[in-house]
């Protein structure tokens, strides 16, 4: 990594989990990222486990098949685990 690149931490990595396995950030943090992802097992396990966690929910339910109250509940999960979350 050069000196001019920015260093992720596992927290931003985290917290950019979701756009970077969308290919919705910008280069350079996808470069940082990678970077990451090669010396942090552990967060090379975490996106391992994302991706398959998408996979394994693809078209499993969509949100109009979901009851609002269902929905909601998932949201407020995810939002207790990831409070940065909008």
């Amino acid at each position: 990594m050069s000196e001019n690149e920015p260093q992720i931490t596992c927290r931003d990595l985290v917290e950019l989990v979701t756009d970077y396995l969308e290919g919705q950030i910008a280069a350079v943090e996808q470069h940082a990222i990678d970077d990451h992802l090669g010396e942090c097992p552990g967060c090379a396990e975490y996106v391992r486990q994302m991706r398959l966690t998408i996979q394994a929910m693809r078209g499993l339910v969509s949100d109009e098949a979901m009851f609002p109250q269902t929905r909601d509940e998932l949201m407020r999960a995810f939002s207790a685990l990831h409070p940065s979350y909008p």
